[in-house]
C-alpha cells in the first residue's frame, strides 16, 4: 500500500484556488473548537437561505442570544458563514466543500499530528488499477493509516464514495495490511442515517463522523450543545 498524489486537472486547479481562499482557513479553526450548536448554526447560515444576521439570532437565540456560551466565538461564526451565504450558488457549494475538508485536516491533525495528513492523495496497491478519484484526506502514519471522503450534506453519500473507501479497506487487507476509511458529513445523524439506508454498497468497514461527532476525530469528546 502505498501513497500517491493526484492528477492536477482543470478542475484540480480552479477548486485549489478556492481551498487556498482564508475564509475557508477561518471557518475551519472557528468551527474546530466551536460547540455543537454553533456548528448547526454554521450549516444553517451556509446553505444561503437568508443573508440577515438578524433572523439567524431569531432563529438560534441559544447561540446567539444573551447568556449563550462563547459569543465572540457564534459571532464570528455567523459572519463567516454569512460570507458563504452570499456567494452564488456553485460558488457557495465548492467554499462549503472546501471548508469540511480543511476543519477534517484540523480535527485529524490535533490526533495524528499535522504533518502526517494529506489532501487529495490515492492510496494504490500492488496488482490492482489505481482509483482516478483521489481521497480527499489521508493520514500516512506506517501501520496507522487512513483515508476520509467529506461531504457538505447527506446528499454526498452515493454508492461509487462507498464502495471506493471499501474498496482501499480490502485491498489493505489482501497485502496483510489495515487502513481506517470513513466519510465525513457535516450533517446531522439523522439525515446520513436515512441516506446510508438507501445504500446497498458495503459500509460495514467504513466509520461515518457526523456532525453530532466531529470531535472523534481529534480524538475527543462530542462538542457541548
Amino acid at each position: 500500500m502505498r501513497f500517491q498524489d493526484a492528477a492536477r486537472d482543470a478542475r484540480a486547479v480552479v477548486y485549489a484556488g478556492i481551498q487556498a481562499d482564508p475564509l475557508v482557513a477561518r471557518l475551519a479553526a472557528l468551527a474546530a473548537d466551536a460547540t455543537y450548536g454553533q456548528r448547526v448554526l454554521a450549516r444553517a447560515v451556509m446553505n444561503g437561505e437568508s443573508t440577515d444576521p438578524a433572523i439567524w439570532r431569531l432563529i438560534f437565540p441559544t447561540v446567539l442570544g444573551p447568556g449563550a456560551p462563547n459569543p465572540e466565538r457564534a459571532e464570528a461564526l455567523l459572519s463567516a458563514s454569512l460570507e458563504v451565504a452570499e456567494r452564488g450558488e456553485q460558488v457557495r457549494s465548492q467554499f462549503r466543500g472546501a471548508f469540511v475538508e480543511q476543519l477534517t485536516q484540523v480535527l485529524v491533525g490535533r490526533r495524528t499530528g499535522e504533518a502526517a495528513v494529506h489532501r487529495e492523495r490515492r492510496v494504490l496497491f500492488d496488482g490492482v488499477a489505481s482509483e482516478i478519484h483521489p481521497y480527499d484526506l489521508t493520514v500516512e502514519t506506517a501501520g496507522r493509516e487512513e483515508a476520509w471522503d467529506c461531504k457538505w450534506g447527506a446528499r454526498g453519500i452515493n454508492a461509487d464514495v462507498m464502495n471506493q473507501l471499501d474498496d482501499a479497506r480490502r485491498h489493505a487487507l489482501d497485502e496483510d495490511r489495515a487502513i481506517r476509511v470513513g466519510l465525513v458529513i457535516f450533517d446531522m445523524r439523522t439525515s446520513c442515517a436515512v441516506r446510508l439506508s438507501q445504500q446497498t454498497a458495503p459500509r460495514q468497514g467504513t466509520a461515518v463522523v457526523t456532525l453530532e461527532t466531529l470531535d472523534a476525530l481529534a480524538g475527543r469528546k462530542a462538542a457541548p450543545a
